[in-house]
């Protein structure tokens, strides 16, 4: 390996961990071809404190089951859980920023108590530079917005709580 193409390496990790902070990602994988018998492939990831939080999260389902008429009487039980456990949860289809309102100014997509149609628009999450309407997958009332105006998402993480 030449000492041009090493340091082109080192420059091409420097702008990955760039993008990194960027945009507040948690982790990124590039694998490049060069040529037959020439690749890199890289992965760039920091700590973060949301793995506690993960843990804890995985711990309360097993407890949940041992008492299932507890926890369905009570419904202030039920705005404790973790959001990501409710299956009325849509979760975030990609890692991104996401938008309430198409721009600065204007009302946001959906307010707690609006009913919504399937395929309305809930909120934009942009990522790359590419702004990405997240439609309502199907028809409901807004329960609970879980998410803040301008703040990173992880795929998977839960957006908005429909009923």
């Amino acid at each position: 390996m030449s000492t041009k193409k090493t340091n082109g390496d080192v420059d091409f990790v420097s702008a990955l961990a760039e993008l990194l902070r960027e945009h507040d990602l948690s982790e990124l994988e590039v694998k490049r071809d060069f040529a037959e018998d020439d690749s890199i492939t890289v992965r760039v990831a920091r700590q973060s404190s949301v793995a506690p939080v993960v843990h804890n999260v995985a711990a309360a389902p097993a407890a949940a089951p041992a008492a299932p008429a507890l926890a369905a009487a009570p419904a202030p039980a039920q705005a404790s859980e973790d959001p990501a456990q409710n299956p009325d949860a849509v979760t975030s289809p990609m890692v991104g920023t996401v938008y309430l309102q198409a721009e600065p100014g204007v009302p946001a997509f959906i307010s707690v108590g609006d009913t919504i149609q399937e395929g309305q628009t809930l909120l934009i999450i942009e990522a790359m530079k590419t702004m990405n309407q997240i439609p309502s997958p199907r028809a409901g009332k807004v329960k609970r917005i879980l998410v803040d105006d301008g703040a990173p998402v992880e795929f998977g993480a839960p957006l908005v709580i429909l009923e």
